[in-house]
C-alpha cells in the first residue's frame, strides 16, 4: 500500500507540475510577444519622434531666415520711401491734401 501510494503520489507531483508548466508557457510567449510588440513601437514612435523633431527645427530655420528677410525688406521699403518724398515733395502734398 505504501509502494502504490508513493507511486500515485509522485505521479501526481509530476502531472501537477506539468500542468503548471504548461500554462505558464502561452504567458511567457505573449508576455514576449507583446514586449517585443512594445518595443518594435517603441522604436517607431521614436523614430516618427526624431523625424519631427528635425523637421521642426527646418522650419524653425527657415522661420528665422524669412523673418530676418521681411526686416531688410521693411527697411528698404522705409528708405525707398524716403527717398522718394525728396526726390517729389510735390506730390506728397497732393496726396495729404485727398
Amino acid at each position: 500500500m505504501c509502494v502504490g501510494s508513493t507511486e500515485s503520489n509522485a505521479f501526481g507531483l509530476f502531472h501537477s507540475f506539468a500542468r503548471k508548466r504548461r500554462s505558464k508557457r502561452p504567458k511567457l510567449q505573449v508576455y514576449r510577444l507583446t514586449r517585443s510588440l512594445e518595443t518594435t513601437v517603441g522604436k517607431d514612435l521614436e523614430l516618427k519622434n526624431l523625424k519631427l523633431y528635425l523637421e521642426n527645427q527646418i522650419i524653425s530655420e527657415k522661420n528665422a531666415e524669412l523673418r530676418k528677410k521681411a526686416n531688410r525688406l521693411r527697411q528698404e521699403n522705409f528708405i525707398l520711401s524716403i527717398e522718394l518724398q525728396q526726390k517729389f515733395p510735390q506730390i506728397n502734398m497732393d496726396l495729404s491734401k485727398k
